[in-house]
């Protein structure tokens, strides 16, 4: 079995759970009282239990330990996948989508999510689903909007004639107390 990483000598055991009284999750906290486990001479099965995690994790964290310090407990955001889309591609994509669609081109009238896909395939050769397409949409700025629907037959002249309107405030006068 080969030998344990050794933990970097210029935090104690002391100093350690002080930075666990400290930390800003549980989960930190957690990490510091393993190493404090570690730095007392416990063994590294013993340290992992404290913290609650198995020997192998608490190797990695030894090892993130001994490089950043007590910085390098904090848990980090993970990166997430890379965009299919270069900002030129998305900046492309913005600038179709304000334009409109040309109804004899694009053979539609107005975009719709599946229409978008379509797009984005054709012109830059990438494939997003349909639902993926919306949050493309939200993260250039843009929302979900419809047009209210209007009958053939409506006549405007019509409308205006029946449109509610409100009343005007009365005028009245606040009625007087008397003073007593």
């Amino acid at each position: 079995m080969p030998a344990p990483v050794p933990l970097r000598a210029d935090y104690s055991a002391e100093e350690l759970r002080n930075e666990a009284r400290h930390a800003w999750t549980a989960r930190q906290c957690a990490r510091f009282l393993a190493l404090a486990g570690v730095a007392e001479g416990r063994s590294r099965r013993e340290a992992a239990k404290l913290g609650g995690m198995d020997r192998q994790t608490l190797r990695d964290w030894v090892h993130r330990f001994n490089a950043e310090g007590p910085d390098g407990l904090i848990d980090r955001q993970a990166p997430g996948p890379t965009r299919q889309l270069t900002p030129d591609q998305r900046a492309e994509l913005a600038a179709v989508i304000r334009a409109g669609p040309d109804p004899e081109a694009d053979r539609v009238v107005r975009w719709r999510r599946v229409d978008l896909q379509q797009v984005i395939l054709e012109r830059f050769g990438v494939w997003y689903h349909e639902r993926h397409v919306s949050r493309v949409l939200h993260e250039l700025g843009f929302s979900h909007m419809t047009a209210r629907p209007q009958h053939v037959g409506q006549d405007p002249e019509t409308i205006e004639t029946f449109k509610k309107t409100s009343r005007r405030p009365s005028q009245r006068s606040s009625p007087s107390c008397p003073a007593g």
